[in-house]
């Protein structure tokens, strides 16, 4: 004769067994309910009020006596495309400088090993006044220091004392969290916007979807005409 306990045994067992699985499903998905949360949070708090393409702060390659236009570009420094649009962008300075405000997004790549501390590196020392001349540096060099596995944050702050930047305050802002915060910052403002690659380019509110630099050029003076 079977003990009636005994046979109870086996299905207590299997009820057990699916009651720690269901707990440990439950887990995981309050794991990400919870990540989700504190992601959404950060990205409220990084972006505040909503995305802007501009802020107070902003970083400006050139700023126009008499402005009529702002063109924004977001840019990663190890970005060979980024590199190509330069001698464009420079153009587009010397031509239109008096009435186009030329202003730069800080967007590194996750895709690039240096571009975080490259754009460490170019915020730094704009906090020194020198944000143009780091960054003419870091693309005239980029073919020595770009697609690197390694950091080259050493070789970065070689250019800070090139540039006879105050090092140790370029070290304190480099390890400044709040420097890599307003990396970040740009970063949210342009994934918000719809920036997924480098450069892209907004010109007064709108992104400049031009196909030839002729046509890009027209659409500057344009807008810079009222046209």
């Amino acid at each position: 004769m079977t003990d009636a306990s005994t046979k109870t045994r086996p299905r207590k067992a299997r009820i057990i067994i699916w009651a720690i699985i269901a707990a440990a499903i439950m887990a995981m998905i309050l794991t990400v309910v919870i990540a989700n949360v504190v992601n959404n949070n950060r990205q409220q708090t990084l972006v505040g009020d909503g995305p802007q393409l501009t802020r107070e702060n902003s970083r400006h390659i050139s700023q126009a006596d008499d402005e009529k236009a702002v063109l924004v570009e977001f840019l990663d420094f190890e970005c060979e495309a980024c590199l190509a649009a330069k001698p464009f962008v420079d153009e587009l300075e010397q031509e239109f400088g008096e009435n186009l405000t030329i202003t730069a997004r800080y967007f590194p790549l996750p895709g690039h090993t240096n571009s975080m501390n490259a754009a460490l590196a170019v915020e730094a020392a704009a906090q020194q006044g020198k944000f143009t001349q780091m960054l003419d540096l870091m693309y005239e060099t980029q073919a020595d220091w770009g697609e690197a596995s390694e950091s080259k944050a050493d070789v970065f702050r070689g250019f800070a004392e090139d540039l006879e930047l105050d090092l140790a305050a370029y070290d304190a802002a480099i390890t400044d969290p709040e420097t890599k915060n307003r990396i970040e910052l740009d970063v949210a403002d342009g994934t918000a916007l719809g920036v997924t690659g480098t450069p892209t380019f907004f010109l007064n509110d709108e992104e400049v979807l031009a196909t030839t630099l002729d046509e890009f050029r027209t659409l500057v003076a344009d807008s810079i005409n009222g046209s």
